[in-house]
C-alpha cells in the first residue's frame, strides 16, 4: 500500500492494535474481532519467535493491513516483508531501516521522543511518527508541545495510552492514530468467556465508526 493511502486510511481508523504472539491457536480469532469492528489494521511485534510465522498467516487475509512491530534491525525488517509485513513499526530512530523502508515504499513508523529525532525524520520526508514511549516522555502534554514547532507532524502515541485516556489522545488534532495492546492482545482472547473481548474492543471503536 503506498504509504499517504497508508496513513489516510489508519487516520480514519484510528487504532493501531499491538499483538505479541505466543500462540497460534489465537490468530483466526484475534483476525475476525478486527474484522467485525471493522478494523484492518495489526502490528505483530517482533518479542516472541512466532512474529514471522504469524505475520505470513495474517498477511494471507484479503482485510487485513498486516505490519512488524518492535523491530530493531534492518535484517528484522527485510525478514518481517518477506514474509508479508505492508508496514514496519521501530522503537526508535534507524536511519538504515528508514532508507529500506523508502527504498521499497513500505510506509515506516519510525520512534521518536525528541524534538532532534523528529527533525531527523522529516529530512527523510515523513510527516508521521511513533511516540514512544508515550507515558515516560510527557503523554499528551509533550504531543501538544511538540505540535508547535512541529505542526505538519503528525503523531501516533504508543505506550501508556489505554482504556482511561485514550479518547483524549484521539481527539487532538495532531495525533493521527494511537496504538497499544490494550486495544487487542493474545492475553484478552485467552481470557474472553463469551466473546469479552469482541465487546470490549467493540466499546472502545464505536463512538469512532464511520
Amino acid at each position: 500500500m503506498e504509504m499517504n493511502s497508508f496513513f489516510k486510511k489508519l487516520e480514519s481508523e484510528h487504532f493501531l492494535p499491538l499483538y505479541t504472539v505466543t500462540s497460534m491457536e489465537y490468530l483466526a480469532k484475534a483476525e475476525n474481532i478486527l474484522k467485525n469492528n471493522n478494523l484492518s489494521f495489526i502490528e505483530i511485534t517482533y518479542r516472541s519467535e512466532l512474529a514471522s510465522k504469524a505475520i505470513k498467516q495474517l498477511s494471507e487475509s484479503d482485510e487485513l493491513i498486516v505490519g512488524a512491530g518492535t523491530v530493531r534491525s534492518l535484517d528484522t525488517a527485510k525478514e518481517a516483508v518477506e514474509n508479508g509485513a505492508k508496514f514496519i513499526v521501530t522503537p526508535g530512530f534507524s536511519d538504515e531501516i528508514v532508507t529500506y523502508c523508502i527504498e521499497k515504499n513500505i510506509p515506516i513508523l519510525p520512534g521518536t521522543v525528541t524534538p532532534s529525532e523528529i527533525m531527523r525524520a522529516q529530512s527523510y520526508g515523513l510527516k508521521v511518527v511513533k511516540f514512544f514511549p508515550a507515558n515516560v516522555y510527557g503523554g499528551l502534554d509533550a504531543v501538544k508541545s511538540l505540535s508547535g514547532p512541529f505542526s505538519d507532524i503528525k503523531f501516533v502515541p504508543t505506550g501508556g495510552v489505554n482504556k482511561t485516556n485514550y479518547q483524549e489522545f484521539i481527539e487532538n488534532p495532531n495525533i493521527l492514530a494511537i496504538g497499544g495492546s490494550f486495544i487487542l492482545s493474545e492475553k484478552a482472547i485467552i481470557k474472553d468467556e463469551g466473546f469479552s473481548a469482541e465487546q470490549s474492543l467493540a466499546e472502545l471503536v464505536a463512538p469512532y465508526a464511520d
